[in-house]
């Protein structure tokens, strides 16, 4: 068994890479349809160009919370890819719209649409998913409602959504801020729907086709028309009837999906399929790049898949001739999209603390080691998803809340890798993976709110400060939530074990000089919390004066008492109280421990709650997930604090050491 276990690093290095190599294959087709093609053709939205399959998983993140469909049309419960979503919200909008996409879960909003709670009660089948969300891991409920059943109360919807505009963003009700984010919800699918073609007109590629051959007579006819002279009035109301349905997909969507037909010298010139199509009447042809999105449409209603695939050939070959690069970006960023490096990385960060909490219970070097290789792996894959990302927005790490719950991760493994390189401690893998898990799941929720490769705002557009001030206070963050965290498992191990006490020489049998012989779980716990708050105060402090002169190169003044200021200055005063109280000797190693859990509230605040506040130049928003759940996280280490301060004789660790002092 000896002889095995020497292996099982090995072992666990070879699993956690074939997890990756996994994810890392060629996308392949679900079906005879080429999704994956059609995916990776380029549009412009939200100011930036990304593949239609950004679109599609941005879209459903923000409507519904994920990034699948199940579609009650068939026999049997089917998820389909959100290209497949997006093609028929596109071109079959009837089938779509029986699709439960539209996630509801405040009880006045569903009254407003005619359900009540009691009726959308879920039997609970005890599957994982249901499991994470009654723990909170997945935002929402399984309240997902299909556009047909919201339909009947439009009307009301868009009523309750105007008054609750009228109302200030601070002052706004959580039913008002739902409404408002089912109205945009709506609007956005709406969007999708009227991108590519006329929703309602049946074969609009043949109406296309009609139009090409008589857009001169037709033109002609309503100029006569307009000027009392004969004309011919079936000709002039088939223009009518067709122009109209053009103003309406040029009003009713966003989504530049045409790119411009001279990109050399005007770039930005991308247009709305109904934009482009309004276009017929003055050049005196149809737009060739809107006819093949008709023709796909067809294709696709009409179940052709051959016709399907052959015109994704043929429009992307086109798009070769004066696009490439925006193509070549456009198909990488829907490879990252579809290996999701952060998925995997979270899922390894969950394997990497359960073999660490093995490696604590068996008190085992070679399940150490294993828990230490699981975790290299998915701090790499994390790694290479923000490379990956940074090379798509052109832009340093962070850049957003969704980033920078990326980057406070991603920082806090690194340091943690950094103190199992000096301490050979297990106790700082088990830390890593579980903020390195806990950060990627707050990732996923901010990434709820659609695309999180953004573009950014005019004062925030300068890659030297996003590369300096933000990247250095996010890592202050970072360090600081590490040491709370490390102070926590202080606490919880020091209650419930006797292994404060215990001797790391069994694991760390091979330990570097730096690390001391002998010392104790407790005494080496201690010495990484002080290492650690000294690496947040000198991040903090330098990335608060980086901010500050900033603020007065783009404001015109160093400080101005705003809120995320207030709080970013907090975290360095906060960090500086815990090294002068254990400089003058007023804490021992319980008193770090509970300063620096404090520290996860003050830092919890300045990364999240100023945002919320709805006032200040750094407010990004509020949500009432985000409020709560920060409010339950600075409660539960409130108590944590408390639980710290039972008296000595009741904790575990000291029990079995009785001479030994906190």
């Amino acid at each position: 068994m000896n002889r095995l276990l020497r292996f099982l690093p090995l072992v666990a290095l070879l699993g956690a890479l074939a997890l990756v190599a996994s994810k890392l294959a060629p996308t392949r087709n679900p079906g005879a349809y080429d999704l994956v093609g059609f995916g990776k053709i380029p549009v412009l939205a939200n100011g930036r160009i990304k593949p239609l399959d950004t679109v599609a998983r941005s879209s459903l993140l923000q409507l519904q919370g994920r990034q699948r469909v199940s579609t009650p049309e068939r026999a049997e419960p089917f998820v389909s890819t959100p290209t497949e979503w997006l093609l028929d919200v596109f071109y079959r909008p009837e089938a779509s719209d029986r699709y439960p996409t539209f996630a509801i879960d405040h009880p006045e909003l569903l009254a407003l649409i005619g359900r009540s709670e009691d009726s959308l009660k879920i039997k609970y089948d005890g599957t994982a998913k249901q499991i994470l969300a009654l723990v909170g891991f997945i935002p929402g409920s399984y309240r997902r409602f299909a556009f047909n059943e919201i339909k009947p109360h439009l009307q009301a919807i868009e009523d309750q959504a105007k008054l609750a505009e009228q109302v200030e963003a601070g002052a706004r009700s959580p039913f008002q801020r739902a409404v408002l984010q089912l109205y945009g919800n709506l609007h956005l699918y709406s969007s999708l729907k009227y991108a590519a073609v006329a929703p309602g007109r049946e074969n609009f590629l043949g109406s296309l086709l009609r139009l090409q051959e008589k857009v001169p007579a037709g033109v002609a006819a309503v100029r006569a028309k307009q000027a009392g002279q004969p004309h011919d009035e079936a000709l002039v109301t088939m223009m009518t009837d067709i122009g109209a349905d053009f103003v309406t997909m040029s009003e009713a969507s966003n989504f530049l999906l045409v790119p411009p037909e001279h990109p050399e010298t005007n770039p930005s010139g991308w247009r709305t399929t109904g934009a482009a199509l309004l276009e017929t009447f003055e050049s005196g042809h149809v737009d060739a790049r809107a006819l093949a999105f008709a023709g796909l449409g067809q294709a696709w209603s009409q179940h052709r898949p051959d016709q399907f695939n052959e015109l994704v050939r043929l429009y992307r070959r086109e798009l070769e001739k004066q696009f490439t690069p925006q193509l070549d970006k456009a198909a990488a960023e829907e490879r990252f999209n579809s290996s999701e490096p952060f998925y995997t990385s979270m899922t390894l960060y969950a394997l990497g603390f359960a073999a660490a909490i093995a490696a604590l219970l068996l008190w085992s070097q070679e399940v150490s080691r294993a828990a230490y290789w699981i975790v290299v792996v998915a701090w790499l894959v994390a790694t290479a998803g923000i490379v990956a990302r940074m090379w798509l927005e052109n832009r340093p790490p962070v850049t957003n809340l969704y980033s920078s719950a990326l980057f406070v991760g991603w920082i806090a493994v690194a340091f943690c890798l950094a103190l199992d390189t000096v301490f050979r401690n297990v106790v700082a893998i088990l830390a890593g993976s579980a903020i390195g898990f806990v950060t990627l799941i707050i990732a996923h929720n901010l990434s709820l709110s659609g695309d999180t490769l953004e573009m950014m705002r005019a004062v925030l557009d300068s890659n030297f400060w996003l590369a300096t001030h933000v990247v250095v206070v996010t890592a202050g963050y970072g360090a600081t939530f590490l040491a709370g965290f490390l102070a926590i498992v202080y606490v919880v191990i020091g209650l419930s074990t006797n292994w404060l006490g215990r001797e790391m020489t069994p694991i760390g049998a091979s330990a570097p000089a730096t690390a001391k012989r002998g010392e104790t779980i407790g005494n080496m716990l201690t010495r990484m919390v002080y290492a650690i708050v000294c690496f947040a105060t000198l991040f903090s402090f330098t990335g608060t004066v980086l901010g500050g002169i900033w603020a007065d190169q783009s404001w015109g003044r160093f400080w101005g008492w705003d809120p995320k200021e207030n709080g970013a200055l907090i975290i360095v005063i906060w960090n500086a109280l815990i090294l002068h109280a254990r400089w003058g000797g007023m804490i021992k190693a319980r008193g770090l421990m509970c300063l620096a859990i404090f520290g996860n509230i003050v830092t919890g605040w300045s990364w999240f709650g100023t945002n919320m506040l709805g006032i200040g130049l750094h407010s990004y928003g509020f949500t009432d997930a985000a409020f709560w759940g920060l409010i339950v996280f600075a409660v539960s280490q409130v108590i944590l604090i408390l639980v710290a301060n039972i008296p000595l004789a009741h904790w575990r660790s000291f029990r079995a050491a009785p001479g030994a002092k906190a």
